[in-house]
């Protein structure tokens, strides 16, 4: 895919810049790459902040970070076109591919769907999400960003062992199922989640610094927990989030080839690439994913099932959350929106109808996801 020629609008600029000069003044992010692409052009792009603050290492505007749950849209995106593909699909069970993954949910072993995992709606759920005394923690099921070196077979084997929530279908809860995803997506195709992802998404497209691996260490932005200042990440760190039980991260575990390759938070990427991946999906797949496959991205696919994480008026599709009833969301994108975010600070959307992407990259975990700055910054790329 071509890459998107720099159309710059100055008022757009006036409305994002001082967000942006907020937030780094306040301590609340160590860096931030923002770009807005509207009408298949860049109108808005800035690498402020610093990459590593104690190196004195500014960030630019190709740095590269750890994606979190960006990696879902675009894991997303290969599952899809595997369906397309006629290689998987949204009805076939799970035990098609995994023939022992079957977690119960009282006595019964209810049948998940490649659908069921695709929308969040298995029955399965975060570790972050359960109680420090529930099966997940004391399982020790990975969320897909801690635990370097361990393996999808003993991490699939601690999610049978936790069990359902709920029935299959029954109800939407934001989950490690698109790590399940992924391992499903290895034995269907015979190939690496790596491989896969190169063959269907990010060579296609020409991602060059996307993947399961980093593909230039001297562009890695160092991770950060929320301060102000902003709190380096060590070995490990733990983020609290919402009141929950709070988010593991071990920042290295990308460098480690013994991690499983998590579908839901495994993968590193650069703003530009991930702005482009958004708009071959907004414009019509990219050649990826057929033009209507890309459109049921972007289309709830879980009707008025409540998407805990948003509130009423919000849908799931593939890849993203969708606002369904903008009247009623609890949020300050119109109606159609497409979006979702990275715990280690990161936020973006689609808007299909003003032909808009907004991708917000930052190294601080969880400013850059759901603090202020991605709050006004989305806001206000929203309001053009």
């Amino acid at each position: 895919m071509p890459s998107l020629a720099d159309r710059p609008d100055a008022a757009l600029a006036a409305k994002l810049d001082p967000i942006i000069d907020s937030a780094l003044a306040e301590g609340r992010v160590a860096g931030a790459v923002a770009l807005v692409a509207r009408g298949g052009a860049v109108a808005y792009a800035r690498a402020a902040g610093h990459a590593d603050l104690e190196a004195g290492r500014a960030m630019t505007r190709d740095a590269i970070f750890r994606a979190a749950s960006l990696s879902k849209p675009l894991v997303t995106a290969a599952a899809l076109a595997l369906v397309d593909a006629g290689v998987m699909g949204f009805d076939d069970p799970v035990t098609r591919f995994l023939p022992d993954f079957r977690p119960k949910f009282g006595e019964a072993e209810p049948p998940i769907t490649i659908r069921h995992l695709l929308t969040h709606t298995a029955g399965l759920s975060y570790g972050f999400m359960q109680p420090e005394d529930g099966p997940y923690r004391k399982l020790g099921v990975s969320d897909g960003m801690d635990q370097p070196g361990l393996s999808f077979a003993e991490n699939l084997g601690r999610i049978t062992e936790a069990g359902l929530i709920f029935p299959p279908g029954a109800a939407w809860l934001y989950s490690v199922s698109m790590d399940v995803l992924g391992a499903a997506m290895e034995q269907a195709a015979g190939k690496t989640l790596d491989d896969i992802m190169a063959e269907r998404v990010t060579g296609p497209l020409g991602l060059a610094d996307t993947g399961f691996h980093v593909a230039d260490r001297a562009r890695l932005a160092r991770a950060y927990g929320d301060g102000p200042p902003p709190v380096p990440m060590g070995e490990t760190h733990v983020a609290p989030f919402a009141g929950l039980s709070g988010i593991r991260f071990a920042p290295d575990r990308i460098f480690d080839p013994g991690s499983f390759p998590s579908g839901g938070a495994g993968m590193a990427c650069s703003a530009p690439d991930f702005l482009a991946f958004l708009e071959a999906i907004r414009t019509g797949g990219g050649g990826v994913v057929a033009p209507e496959t890309a459109r049921s991205m972007m289309t709830n696919q879980t009707g008025d099932l409540l998407i805990v994480t948003s509130g009423p008026g919000v849908g799931f599709g593939f890849g993203g959350a969708v606002i369904a009833d903008a009247s009623v969301a609890a949020s300050p994108l119109p109606q159609g929106s497409w979006l979702w975010g990275g715990v280690y600070g990161h936020s973006w959307f689609v808007d299909p109808a003003q032909e808009l992407s907004v991708v917000l990259m930052t190294n601080t975990a969880t400013e850059g996801m759901s603090g202020r700055l991605s709050q006004e910054l989305l806001a206000a790329a929203a309001q053009g």
